[in-house]
């Protein structure tokens, strides 16, 4: 599927039919831990969070049980720059989800003061 920019996903967070998997670690998730080049640390609102490396040990059942998304949900995976998520989109369609990349992910969100985050 094609990436979501960050317009789309801004308008859609809080959507019950969209999932957001957070695949950064679990420090970059809760906001103690960032890179220095985003001016804010955290999540995207309601945000799950499934670190990339423990997705990719899991079978597409575990994978399924974990994410845990409804079904005919759309699954958006972020990180800090893309990378990771892009790696988690791959495997998330093989488990059968309909799932996207926002490749701006946490760096460009943390650059938009307007957008909102949560923490801890």
């Amino acid at each position: 599927m094609d990436e979501i920019t960050v317009d789309e996903l801004a308008a859609r967070v809080g959507e019950d039919d969209l999932v957001l998997l957070d695949v950064r670690s679990r420090g970059e998730f809760l906001g103690a831990l960032g890179a220095p080049c985003d001016p804010r640390q955290g999540r995207i609102p309601g945000a799950r969070h499934l670190d990339l490396a423990d997705l990719l040990r899991l079978s597409p059942e575990e994978v399924r049980e974990r994410v845990g998304a409804p079904e005919g949900a759309e699954v958006i995976a972020y990180c800090h720059s893309g990378n990771r998520s892009a790696h988690a989109v791959a495997i998330l369609g093989a488990a059968g989800y309909a799932a996207r990349n926002y490749a701006g992910s946490w760096h460009e969100w943390s650059h938009d003061p307007t957008l909102p985050l949560e923490q801890g």
